[in-house]
């Protein structure tokens, strides 16, 4: 079966342009210890349990990469929302302004992405492709809608779903990119901010703008990385 996207091994810490990339299944992570501050307490405590438990993955991964890329015991580390609601780290009570953090979570899957420049993560999963479609007029032109559409399954005998495995992938993956970006510039994917950040490929991705970005199959979900370029 074709895939748009390479794949990348979840649970593992990866590293592309400068950034470091984890991504996990949610169902992997149920069992793992996760130590949070009084501060993220607060935070937790005022969430629906839904959304808890969301908040709760992506944490636990964006403290074990920083752990891991920073030398910091991970229980040192706090992942704490700004005034605009992305996160941002404290290392002691102290934060730290020159290290960015993104993070996100679907029904499946959370990841957390770190690096020394702005950064945006974003994951979709490729079963999502059929809702994709249906606000993707909002989020894309025309000419890209016309570029996810040239990705064609492999087998020309194949019908054309466009919630089928390559053709979904192929619009999770877009969707994602454009999502990614929109957190590496700290907007709104729900503004007009996504139509302003062209989608010049996919494969291999590419926004336009000081931005470099990379996307993956990642189980079930396609996750893209997007970069700001100093």
């Amino acid at each position: 079966m074709d895939t748009v996207f390479r794949p990348l091994e979840p649970g593992r810490v990866h590293r592309w342009g400068g950034a470091g990339l984890i991504v996990a299944r949610r169902c992997d992570l149920t069992h793992l210890p996760l130590c949070l501050s009084p501060a993220e307490q607060r935070v937790a405590g005022a969430l629906p349990a839904w959304r808890r438990s969301e908040w709760m993955a992506g944490r636990l991964l964006a403290k074990r990469l920083a752990g891991e890329l920073l030398g910091t015991p991970a229980q040192e580390v706090e992942v704490l929302p700004r005034e605009d609601g992305s996160p941002h780290l404290l290392v002691g009570g102290r934060p730290l302004p020159r290290v960015h953090v993104s993070i996100s979570h679907t029904p499946g899957h959370a990841a957390a992405a770190l690096a020394r420049r702005p950064v945006g993560v974003d994951l979709c999963e490729t079963a999502s492709a059929a809702a994709v479609r249906r606000v993707a007029e909002h989020a894309f032109s025309p000419g890209e809608l016309s570029l996810i559409d040239l990705v064609e399954p492999s087998d020309p005998a194949e019908p054309a779903d466009p919630a089928g495995p390559c053709r979904g992938g192929a619009l999770a993956g877009a969707w994602a990119l454009k999502e990614a970006a929109v957190k590496a510039d700290r907007g709104g994917v729900f503004g007009t901010a996504p139509r302003r950040i062209p989608l010049l490929g996919l494969r291999p991705p590419a926004l336009g703008g000081r931005r470099r970005a990379m996307a993956w199959q990642a189980g079930e979900a396609v996750v893209a990385l997007v970069l700001t370029r100093p």
